[in-house]
């Protein structure tokens, strides 16, 4: 399968590009900026530099690679929570979610690719006692960050399940090589090569929907995922030399 690969160089993006290539799949990977080319490269794929947020170049982008699926792995988050700008960033990664995210399916329905895999969120629910499944609400109406990252999440995922294969993959707090957390010191998680493999699982073998990614714990059930792609919150990537 070729795929359209949207934030090869992030931090999931560098796990999952050469797992994708080892399973043999074609992989066309963006990049922001022209000097990150070569590490896409490095990882196995095809580089193209666009800037999601610029559409018309986006749609060629995605016109040029006439790929059969899509992963959208794009996010803004340069600062660590608790850091000044912190916040700065989440309202830069929600513009992302909304408006990159409105461009990047506008591409695949211009270039009729149907299936798109898209990176969400398990920690934006409403609060209510419980595990959480993916049938419960979000936290939308919350004020503050709360409130507007929810609505974002939303955006996101309402743009890619508008395609006729699109699959929403709500992740636990990323934790591991290259993240903000070598542990799992908050709940949900998922270990950054669980979430690369699940992904990749996803694009092969999930049917449209949502479906919780995170480790086994009260916060959320990812019993949808395990039964209906093989999910496996411990598994990590074991490359073939």
């Amino acid at each position: 399968m070729k795929i359209f690969l949207a934030g090869a160089g992030g931090t999931i993006g560098r796990k999952l590009t050469p797992l994708l290539r080892a399973v043999g799949h074609t992989v066309v990977g963006t990049t922001r900026s022209a000097d990150k080319a070569d590490a896409v490269r490095q990882l196995g794929a095809e580089p193209v530099v666009v800037d999601v947020f610029d559409a018309e170049a986006l749609a060629r982008a995605v016109s040029a690679a006439a790929p059969q699926a899509i992963i959208h792995q794009l996010t803004d988050l340069a600062f660590a929570p608790g850091t000044p700008q912190y916040e700065e960033g989440l309202a830069r990664n929600a513009r992302l979610r909304i408006e990159g995210t409105r461009n990047l399916v506008a591409a695949a329905q211009a270039a009729n690719v149907k299936r798109m895999v898209a990176q969400s969120v398990a920690f934006a629910y409403a609060p209510a006692g419980g595990t959480r499944v993916e049938t419960d609400p979000l936290n939308i109406g919350a004020e503050g960050i709360a409130g507007s990252s929810a609505e974002a999440v939303a955006a996101l995922e309402h743009a890619v399940l508008g395609l006729p294969e699109g699959i929403v993959l709500r992740f636990g707090y990323f934790y591991g090589p290259g993240t903000w957390y070598d542990t799992a010191s908050r709940k949900p998680s998922i270990h950054i090569e669980a979430a690369a493999r699940a992904t990749m699982q996803a694009v092969n073998k999930a049917k449209p929907g949502i479906y919780n990614i995170a480790e086994d714990g009260p916060a959320v059930s990812s019993e949808k995922a395990k039964l209906d792609f093989g999910f496996d919150p411990q598994g990590r990537i074991r490359m073939r030399s």
